[in-house]
């Protein structure tokens, strides 16, 4: 079954696991979800698990020969001699998601050969979608979307964690307004920050090392397809499905900012 094939049922499935989670979503107030620590302290909820559950069923049941990654199933290694995987975070931003804030999502991404070919991010709260297959370009609740034309890293649009905008503005000597980077609101969730600078309203989002396979994947095909990239300090694109499905630094932009924001960070 090609990609653009499973589109729509992927689709269909994520709008199911949607309902599933808004209900334990209350905007402005904590979560009537149960809440617990996982053994590293970040937390869980109720809700991750919920969807998490419904989504291996549905989409295993959708490519049945498909192995499974995901950050609230434990991790089986055969994932590593398949050539499909399922890439999934059930819930993107679990600490705004029980506080109240609405910046959360569902992250979904197929993997062929190591590559993401199909990408999803839900936004449930305000019932947005993005998606992309690959070579075929991305989109936002179906209308093609596209990276913003900022040509130079003067007076981008940021958001990310600020030690590393504060290493571009000071290693770039943009510390002088109008030269200074425009600072944006923190967005929680990792894969709503790579899909806005994919529809264009971010110009430059930063990612601190640690970020997991489950924040990346999909986002990062649906930036590519927007005509930008996620790439490492080294300026290469992330490795899926290894071992350690565990990532460094990063930065997603439009291609023609990739380079000085490099040069900013290296």
């Amino acid at each position: 079954m090609r990609p653009d094939e499973v589109l729509p049922k992927v689709r269909a499935i994520i709008h199911e696991a949607a309902l599933l989670a808004l209900p334990f979503f209350r905007q402005g107030e904590r979560t009537t979800a149960r809440v617990w620590n996982k053994s590293g302290g970040s937390p869980v909820t109720e809700a991750d698990v919920t969807v998490d559950a419904f989504l291996k069923v549905r989409l295993s049941e959708l490519l049945p020969g498909a192995a499974w990654l995901s950050e609230e199933t434990r991790d089986d290694p055969v994932r590593l001699a398949h050539d499909l995987v399922w890439i999934v975070d059930p819930i993107d931003g679990t600490r705004a998601f029980l506080s109240g804030d609405p910046d959360w999502s569902i992250a979904v991404a197929l993997l062929a050969h190591g590559e993401p070919v199909l990408g999803h991010v839900a936004a449930p709260v305000t019932a947005t979608l993005y998606e992309a297959v690959a070579g075929q370009g991305a989109t936002k609740d179906g209308v093609p979307i596209r990276v913003s034309a900022q040509a130079g890293v003067a007076g981008a649009r940021v958001t990310g964690p600020k030690p590393m905008a504060d290493r571009i503005e000071r290693r770039l000597g943009l510390g002088e307004t109008p030269g200074a980077l425009v600072r944006l609101p923190r967005i929680p969730s990792l894969a709503l920050r790579l899909v806005r600078v994919a529809e264009g309203l971010v110009d430059v989002g930063l990612v601190s090392s640690d970020a997991r396979d489950w924040d990346l994947a999909g986002a990062d095909l649906i930036l590519r397809e927007a005509g930008g990239a996620v790439v490492g300090l080294d300026g290469r694109p992330p490795v899926y499905n290894r071992r350690e499905p565990i990532h460094g630094e990063l930065i997603a932009v439009p291609e023609a900012l990739r380079a000085e924001v490099l040069a900013g960070l290296g």
